[in-house]
């Protein structure tokens, strides 16, 4: 079966940010290349982008990896309020769930507290420190 994993992008910032979700999810990063690892006499990197990310790779869990990369400069940056799609992650436990929102939405903003639904499932939503959407849900008929 194939899978799917998220791959998002940054204005700059990759970095920062995948150093804070290492920092929830754990984990060490299977891949890190910068934009300056790519230079050769017939491709040259600005200076300015040059410790930029070019790819990095988290993996979380055993079969998931949460990937990205920094937005070269000259390509424009892109508007972070726009990205409206969301990671969602399902947990194993109500505590996982728990871990994880409160880890990932710390400095971001909630859009939905966690908590148990109408549905059934222990969910909450928020916006991440970095702009990005996040779903946490936690389904007893799935785990």
């Amino acid at each position: 079966m194939a899978k799917i994993n998220p791959y998002i992008h940054f204005n700059g910032n990759a970095e920062e940010a995948f150093n804070f979700y290492k920092s929830v999810f754990g984990g060490e990063f299977a891949m890190i290349m910068r934009f300056k690892d790519l230079a050769n006499p017939g491709f040259t990197i600005p200076e300015n982008e040059a410790n930029k990310i070019m790819h990095i790779a988290l993996p979380i869990g055993k079969h998931f990896v949460l990937m990205g990369s920094d937005t070269p400069e000259s390509l424009g940056k892109h508007n972070e309020n726009e990205t409206r799609s969301k990671i969602c992650i399902s947990a194993e436990s109500k505590i996982e769930a728990e871990f994880l929102f409160n880890g990932l939405s710390a400095g971001g903003q909630i859009e939905m507290p966690i908590q148990d639904s109408s549905w059934g499932s222990y969910f909450g939503m928020f916006r991440d420190k970095f702009g990005f959407e996040w779903i946490i849900d936690f389904d007893t008929k799935y785990n």
